[in-house]
């Protein structure tokens, strides 16, 4: 089959893009992949075995994307290069990444009506809320993300399928549809290549030797809590005074990151090392004493998973986390870390004392998370539904 697979994002790097469509490669089925450039990126080339098919694009689109449910600029200009994208690749099924471009891709659809599977990797119209740009005028006046919900509602409900990346979050999609039987789930898990084939860094492995260092990896946005982390830096500092906050990723909001660093006079305790390819990512996470994900509670981050939570459970470190359930209850079925109230500095601080003041404890914990990553919950385990989906859509 000649699967379609559409991201209005550059690509590489998207991990899940790429595992899912690395997984259906190798059951038999072609992958074209539709994404955008904004540079002199070749337009046309294979990743993988991957198609991909590359749109030039600008910072006017991607900034009118934002807006795609308010006017439909984005979705029109999409849908012309989706039609060409589906017609050019003899595309017989589509699979559509997020909601964004979902809208175009339907619009485009009417010329072919072709099944379209519906992969939503995030409850966007909620995360929408936490975006900078949404809290001040222009943006809290002309972008709504009630408007983005209700369309997310009416994709649903056209979608043949529907994947999801958590059994939180695919409960809470079950009941918004009227054919709860469409909607699976196809967890965020990681390749074994992550860890069996990893390449080590040790120039970078041994920056930190000295350090009691904490890793976060990943988007930095402020609602991943951060903020959190950085400002539990000056007490604790006072009891591990070779403590070191490295955090590897990037976002629009870094600059109150850096804000706060300065603020609280702790440059030398933290490092932005920026975004870095994930080939580097397990030279950090094994560098790391304790791996962070202090999530803002929130109904996206009640009901997904972020991806790095595996990526440091795969390679044996203890985890301290926030409370935001799915990752809570995750951590706490594997007892591979310690869990934390979300934005509260003082528990933050006090369970990674416990963890500091324990090396036994963060070896079992540690333990514990690469044993149940390894054997029980790895991309070609939690990979079957999708395949299965593709044998059956029709």
């Amino acid at each position: 089959m000649r699967i379609g697979m559409i991201l209005d994002n550059v690509f590489p790097p998207d991990p899940r893009v790429e595992n899912e469509a690395i997984e259906l490669i190798r059951d038999g089925h072609e992958v074209f992949l539709f994404c955008l450039s904004y540079n002199n990126q070749k337009r046309n080339e294979e990743i993988n075995a991957i198609k991909i098919r590359r749109y030039l694009s600008n910072k006017i689109e991607y900034k009118l994307s934002a807006l795609t449910y308010t006017v439909p600029f984005y979705s029109i200009l999409m849908k012309k290069r989706i039609k060409n994208f589906l017609k050019e690749n003899k595309i017989e099924i589509i699979h559509c990444h997020d909601i964004r471009i979902a809208e175009a891709v339907f619009w485009a659809n009417k010329s072919f009506n072709l099944p379209v599977v519906l992969d939503i990797h995030d409850n966007i119209p909620d995360n929408m809320k936490f975006y900078p740009h949404l809290q001040k005028f222009p943006g809290k006046y002309i972008i709504s993300p009630k408007k983005w919900k209700k369309k997310e509602d009416e994709f649903i409900q056209e979608a043949t399928n529907i994947i999801s990346v958590s059994p939180q979050l695919v409960e809470q999609l079950k009941e918004r549809t009227n054919n709860s039987e469409k909607v699976i789930l196809v967890s965020n898990t990681i390749s074994k290549s992550f860890y069996l084939e990893a390449e080590f860094d040790e120039e970078l492995i041994s920056k930190y030797t000295d350090n009691f260092t904490l890793l976060y990896l990943g988007d930095t946005h402020t609602r991943r809590g951060l903020l959190t982390t950085i400002s539990s830096i000056p007490k604790l500092k006072e009891k591990i005074p070779n403590i070191k906050l490295v955090i590897v990723g990037s976002s629009t909001t870094d600059y109150l990151l850096k804000n706060k660093v300065r603020e609280l006079n702790i440059e030398d305790y933290v490092d932005f090392e920026g975004w870095k390819n994930v080939k580097k990512f397990p030279s950090y996470i094994i560098a790391s004493d304790v791996c962070l994900s202090p999530l803002h509670r929130s109904k996206q981050h009640d009901v997904a998973y972020a991806n790095k939570i595996f990526q440091y459970m795969s390679l044996g470190k203890p985890l301290l986390v926030s409370n935001a359930t799915a990752q809570k209850e995750m951590i706490e079925k594997v007892n591979s870390g310690l869990v934390h109230k979300d934005r509260d500095i003082d528990d933050f601080s006090s369970k990674l004392l416990t963890l500091y003041n324990n090396f036994e404890l963060r070896e079992e914990l540690g333990s514990n998370g690469r044993n149940f990553v390894r054997n029980r919950y790895t991309w070609d385990i939690t990979s079957k539904e999708l395949l299965a989906l593709y044998k059956n859509v029709n």
